[in-house]
């Protein structure tokens, strides 16, 4: 007999030559008939695995995240199975990992480009290799020899992954005649997919390098029955009808120009109003929390990057210029012109904390493959803020940081789930410097009463940090708000303050951002809102419309009223019918119309009528600046 360990720290004998299934029928039978995978000793491994005496064992089923993913992952081998069996050796299979509710595959083929049409016949062979219940088999063989077959089977881009692996034999699964490389693991049989729906299809390059070959990548979902299906596919219909970058083309917001260059932003009037709103917001509530503003350079000189670590460790993200024979790096990054200000004058320990904020604008080379909208481009201003403080000090200040985004993500009423990066394998820094930043971020978090969870290994290269991912309207997730507690730039820039002691001292850096890129930020609320932003963000809060050209005058009384009084509005005095000037006020989601017939001329008031339909009663022009105005206040 064997003894093995449960999650719970339970133990329990199984006989020799039990697999993870076995394991998952001795325990329950429910559990054996839910069972998709498991673990052995924290590696995911699949029910046929053997286990041996003294493992840790966990069974995985798909009320998980990791069960999910093993799922989702063999769904993206069945849809490359049914790709080949379609299309034989006019495409050639890369690779095909589970993502968050789906995964996706990425196919090569000259001569053939898929398009939704093919989504149908690809669905219709899945169903049939569902139906057949084909078993699904780990093989174990020596490099060489997968380099053979898949060279055998015209896969080059499977053996160039394979060629790349330094252990020296790999797994590959095989089910029915089709074979992939994979670590695994994966479902048992191919009929355990019950629900699958391809989604859309895009470009993709190889190793996501624009100087490879381009592929095409087929999304696809997949879930344990059609009903959550059918909710998520619901979701994503409504995701195309909030995405930014149409809504952001029928608001007249922002546009992208090729001529201009992929990833940089145009803003056009009301786009760049709606960001001004938000930066002046951020201004007031820095100020209010004790930040001084502080404005950086946009180019410095690079043997300041390289004392910082960036030259040598995100030297790939930057761009770099020459001017007069000297070497500058454009800023991907606001904190060397911070710790310049900080080292202006010497600092005593009364001084501290020292919280420095910046709307900086910073360029980061992305790849061309990645951008998307406003989300991810390579011109972008965040909202950083670098404190520096004593180490007694800080603790206070991450707390301060984690109740300014409450504070801020409440005025959105944004909800949102925290996670802590530790240290990546390309870092600098000392392991000491890198413990005591960490617990000081867990700490911090612990004793706000805030959950999370660990992400290891993806800190910034000079420290850990505390990453906020908020939710939407349709509950996904966007990364914003960052803490990153540094003891590195400090040190390598020398920074230090006179203690109590007379002594120097050496200061702790916090780099944070709340909302994090505007850019990013606004393509969120955009999505977020469906483009119906509250009144006090609303780049046009009110629009005039008259009946008539007989109240044309009036109206422009009224105009002219409003905007001196501080709100935001248009006027549309064409002479088309009141309807016709409604749907298009509507369409471009302003708050209120302002209907001005000749009975609110003869009273001197307005009809304010709201976008989604609702009138309310006939007010004075100065009667809806105190409506405008409450309802704002509401918000800030």
């Amino acid at each position: 007999m064997l003894r093995i360990t449960l999650p719970d720290g339970s133990s329990r004998e199984v006989p020799e030559g039990s697999t993870l299934q076995d394991v998952a029928a001795e325990i329950g039978s429910r559990l054996a008939k839910q069972a998709v995978a498991g673990k052995i000793n924290g590696r995911p491994a699949d029910l046929a695995a053997l286990v041996a005496d003294g493992d840790r064992v966990e069974i995985l089923t798909l009320t998980s995240d990791a069960g999910l993913e093993v799922y989702r992952h063999t769904a993206a081998h069945l849809m490359a199975h049914a790709v080949k069996d379609l299309f034989g050796d006019a495409i050639q299979v890369t690779i095909g990992p589970s993502i968050e509710n789906g995964f996706y595959y990425d196919f090569y083929s000259p001569h053939h480009a898929f398009s939704p049409e093919d989504f149908e016949r690809i669905e219709g062979r899945m169903q049939e290799l569902v139906d057949a219940d084909l078993p699904i088999v780990r093989d174990e063989v020596r490099r060489d020899q997968a380099v053979e077959l898949f060279r055998s089977l015209g896969e080059e881009y499977k053996v160039q992954l394979i060629e790349e692996l330094t252990e020296p034999v790999v797994s590959l699964y095989r089910q029915g005649d089709f074979v992939d490389l994979c670590r695994g693991p994966h479902l048992p049989r191919t009929g355990l997919i019950k629900a699958f729906k391809l989604t859309s299809v895009a470009g993709a390059y190889w190793r996501g390098d624009e100087k490879n070959a381009m592929l095409q990548r087929i999304y696809a979902t997949a879930f344990p029955d059609n009903k959550q299906l059918r909710t998520h596919l619901a979701r994503i219909e409504e995701a195309r009808k909030r995405d930014h970058r149409r809504i952001g083309r029928e608001l007249d917001l922002f546009s992208f120009n090729e001529e201009a260059g992929a990833g940089l932003v145009i803003w056009h009037p009301r786009g760049a109003l709606l960001r001004t709103l938000l930066e002046d917001f951020e201004r007031r509530e820095h100020l209010r929390r004790g930040y001084d503003l502080v404005l950086g350079p946009q180019i410095l000189k690079t043997e300041l990057w390289q004392t910082s670590g960036h030259y040598d460790n995100y030297r790939e993200n930057m761009y770099f210029t020459e001017v007069d024979g000297q070497s500058y790096g454009i800023k991907p990054m606001n904190c060397l012109s911070h710790m310049l200000i900080y080292k202006s004058h010497m600092r005593s320990y009364r001084d501290l904390p020292l919280r420095y904020f910046e709307l900086g604008t910073v360029h980061r080379h992305e790849k061309s493959g990645v951008l998307h909208g406003l989300l991810r481009v390579r011109g972008f201003t965040q909202d950083d803020a670098h404190i520096l403080c004593t180490p007694e000090q800080l603790d206070g200040e991450i707390k301060g940081v984690l109740a300014f985004v409450q504070d801020i993500m409440g005025i959105f009423g944004f909800e949102y789930e925290v996670e802590i990066s530790t240290r990546p394998e390309k870092s600098i820094g000392t392991n000491q410097d890198w413990e005591l930043a960490t617990n000081a971020l867990m700490g911090a978090l612990k004793d706000s009463g805030l959950e999370f969870v660990i992400n290891d290994g993806d800190g910034a290269f000079y420290g850990p940090k505390i990453d906020i991912k908020l939710k939407d309207a349709l509950d996904r997730k966007w990364q914003c708000a960052t803490i990153q507690c540094d003891f590195t730039l400090p040190e390598r820039f020398d920074l230090n303050y006179i203690g109590a002691d007379g002594e120097k001292h050496r200061p702790v850096m916090l780099h944070r951002v709340i909302l994090g890129a505007i850019e990013r930020f606004i393509g969120v609320l955009i999505e977020h809102f469906a483009g119906n932003f509250p009144l006090w963000i609303s780049p046009v809060q009110a629009i005039i419309v008259n009946v008539t050209d007989n109240q044309a005058g009036y109206a422009e009384q009224v105009f002219h009223y409003l905007r001196d009084a501080g709100v935001r509005v248009e006027k549309d005095l064409r002479n088309e019918k009141l309807g016709f000037k409604i749907r298009e006020a509507q369409m471009a989601k302003i708050p209120y119309m302002l209907v001005v017939g000749d009975n609110e001329m003869q009273s001197g008031t307005v009809a304010p009528r709201y976008r989604n339909g609702k009138n309310l009663d006939p007010m004075s022009a100065a009667d809806f600046v105190q409506h405008v105005q409450d309802e704002c206040s509401r918000y800030h």
